[in-house]
């Protein structure tokens, strides 16, 4: 397991190849039993894979050309090489979604709740589809020097120009990832409070993983000193936020807005700010007045109100002993982890309900 035997399964056909279409299968199999659940239209599900798949393709392909112009500038048709390889998993999702809404616009279907039947599916096809990153012996992290850590599924031995050497396996770290997402939108799916919210939240908790698995990437796309798949899943986890807080805002009181705010602002400025003095100050600050403002409000949840104060023990724990530094300590899983327990205290404490996903998607 430490280093795949070939690229192909069988003569010219790629592993790849198989591993993407598999999980395109087991998303819509898992999809149409979500469409029987919320009585949708027959074949909403093939419907969507039509339209999204094909989009999806296009817009993988057109995000990585992109992001690479460098590399199609002297002889622009390799940019209709798919073959060669070079397409990126937002820019299937980005292509797929503005496909998809484009035919529910012409055949006046609801888009959120075909995204809401997509949204397990997707997740479990992403970890599927990451095993291709193994085949081809790409997507991987930094070297791993230390014999004691040269394992699978900690490591992958990489072969380079002939000399194979372990590199951390980011591919397996979000390939389980992906996993646990499909698993809390599969357990949670029921429970969504309107129609599109369950997309929000594969949003959100992909967002949140992917951020931290591509700082460890070395093939990453950059844009703007950062990888660009981390300003997506930051714009993605801001949206959601946005989303949530807008619905909270309207029922609660100035201190559970602010409070909220901070825990959704402080969720992901401890992924950006440096572990220096002042990026440090930063958060500790933002930790101070977020728990002064839940712990000493009684109308709060236990989440709210006691969350925040054992984050801050955790970061404060982290700090002492000097391990605060992200991408170095435990507290690299642990604030990806935290980021979803932030937007859920105001998702769940919206008295708005609104109908639920079983009711709306019988509105179609």
């Amino acid at each position: 397991m430490a280093t795949p035997y070939s690229r192909y399964l069988i003569g010219p056909l790629a592993w790849y190849s198989v591993l993407m279409v598999g999980g395109i299968l087991l998303a819509y199999w898992i999809g149409t039993r979500e469409e029987k659940r919320l009585g949708l239209p027959q074949d909403s599900m093939l419907d969507m894979v039509l339209v999204a798949v094909p989009s999806g393709i296009v817009g993988a392909r057109l995000y990585y050309v992109l992001m690479s112009l460098d590399q199609f500038v002297a002889n622009p048709i390799r940019a209709f090489y798919i073959w060669e390889g070079g397409i990126a998993v937002y820019g299937s999702i980005l292509g797929g979604a503005l496909g998809l809404w484009i035919y529910c616009h012409i055949r006046k279907r609801s888009f959120t709740a075909l995204l809401d039947i997509a949204a397990p599916g997707l997740a479990l096809a992403q970890a599927v589809g990451r095993w291709g990153n193994y085949f081809n012996q790409e997507a991987y992290g930094p070297a791993v020097l230390d014999p004691a850590w040269q394992f699978f599924p900690f490591a992958v031995l990489i072969r380079n120009g002939g000399t194979p050497s372990w590199h951390v396996a980011t591919f397996f770290y979000e390939s389980a990832w992906d996993v646990g997402v499909f698993i809390v939108l599969w357990v949670f799916r029921k429970r969504v409070r309107r129609r599109g919210d369950l997309f929000l939240w594969y949003l959100a908790l992909y967002g949140a993983g992917r951020f931290l698995v591509e700082q460890l990437r070395q093939d990453s796309l950059y844009l703007f000193g950062l990888r660009a798949s981390q300003w997506l899943s930051l714009a993605m986890i801001v949206a959601v936020a946005a989303v949530f807080l807008a619905r909270f805002w309207q029922q609660a009181s100035i201190r559970q807005r602010v409070s909220a705010l901070l825990g959704c602002v402080l969720a992901p400025a401890r992924l950006l700010l440096p572990a220096t003095a002042w990026g440090t100050g930063v958060v500790l600050a933002l930790y101070a007045a977020t728990v002064a403002l839940s712990v000493t409000d009684a109308r709060v949840g236990r989440l709210a109100r006691w969350w925040p104060l054992g984050d801050a023990a955790v970061y404060g724990a982290l700090l002492l002993l000097g391990l605060q530094g992200l991408w170095h300590s435990p507290y690299f899983v642990y604030a990806g982890l935290s980021i979803p327990v932030y937007l859920s205290i105001p998702y769940f404490r919206t008295a708005q309900a609104g109908p639920t996903a079983q009711s709306a998607a019988q509105e179609v």
